[in-house]
C-alpha cells in the first residue's frame, strides 16, 4: 500500500521534557491536522517554545513519542522553524533566501528561482542585493520567513515571529503567515499576542504548567473556555 503524501496529522501522545530536574511539559497528547493554523498560547514559562522545538526535533522528549503520518524518515525533510531572533549570514538578501536550498543540494538555478519567488512573497524583491544585516527588525523576519517559504515545507513552526517588532512589522509578518497557510502550509506558531491569536488561529493549543489545558477551535475557545485557567488568562489574570 502506497503511503500517504503528506507527514500530518503529526500524533503526540504522553510527551514530557525535563531539564535540571524540572518538569516543562508533562503528558502533552494532541493531534496536530493539516488546515489552518494552529496557535499555541499560554502563560510565560508554560512550556511553549520548548513545545515546538520537542515537535521539530530541536530537543528530544523525556517521555512520550512524537509520530508524523507517511513515510519514515520524511518528517525532517518537509518542516521548518522560525525563531524569535533570525540569525543572518554576512550575505546578500538572495543569498540568505537561498542557502538551505544549498544545503538540501538543489541545483543553483533552481536555488536562486526558489529564493527569488520566496522573496517576492514576503515584499522583498527589491532588496535582493543589499547585505541581510542591514535590514530592519521586521524586513530580517521577513528575510527569514523567505528562507523557511524556499524550503517548500508542508509544516511551518513559528516561535513568537513579532515578540519584538512593530505594529506595522507584525501586521506585514502576520500576513505572509496568512498567505502561507492559502497556500496550504501547515503553521504551527506560539504567540503571546491575544488578538494575533484571535487573528491568525483555525485551533487554539492553550498550555499551562506544563500541560494541555484545552486544544479547541479558536471560535470556541475565545467565545467559551472550558477550563478556569483558560478564562483567567483571557481575562488578563494571573494564572498559577
Amino acid at each position: 500500500m502506497r503511503a500517504p503524501d503528506t507527514i500530518l496529522p503529526l500524533h503526540v501522545e504522553g510527551l514530557g521534557y525535563r531539564a535540571g530536574g524540572v518538569d516543562i511539559l508533562r503528558e502533552v497528547s494532541l493531534v496536530i491536522e493539516a488546515g489552518a493554523p494552529t496557535l499555541v498560547i499560554g502563560p510565560n514559562g508554560a512550556g511553549k517554545s520548548v513545545l515546538l522545538r520537542l515537535l521539530h526535533g530541536l530537543l528530544a522528549p523525556s517521555a512520550g513519542c512524537i509520530a508524523w503520518s507517511g513515510m519514515p524518515g520524511s518528517a525532517a525533510r518537509r518542516q521548518a522553524m522560525l525563531f524569535q531572533r533570525p540569525v543572518l549570514l554576512r550575505r546578500s538578501v538572495l543569498a540568505n533566501a537561498a542557502y538551505p536550498l544549498h544545503l538540501a543540494g538543489l541545483p543553483r538555478g533552481e536555488c536562486e528561482a526558489r529564493a527569488r519567488e520566496a522573496l517576492v512573497l514576503v515584499g522583498l524583491e527589491a532588496l535582493a542585493g543589499r547585505p541581510a544585516r542591514r535590514l530592519s527588525g521586521g524586513e530580517q523576519q521577513r528575510l527569514a520567513l523567505a528562507r523557511a517559504a524556499a524550503l517548500r515545507p508542508e509544516i511551518l513552526f513559528l516561535d513568537e515571529p513579532c515578540a519584538s517588532l512593530d505594529p506595522a512589522a507584525t501586521k506585514a509578518v502576520e500576513e505572509i503567515v496568512a498567505n502561507l497557510a492559502a497556500r496550504g502550509t501547515k503553521i504551527v506558531m506560539t504567540t503571546h499576542d491575544l488578538g494575533q491569536a484571535r487573528r491568525l488561529a483555525g485551533d487554539i493549543v492553550f498550555l499551562h504548567r506544563g500541560r494541555v489545558l484545552e486544544h479547541r477551535p479558536a471560535e470556541l475557545f475565545f467565545a467559551a473556555p472550558g477550563t478556569p485557567e483558560a478564562t483567567a488568562f483571557l481575562g488578563g489574570e494571573l494564572v498559577w
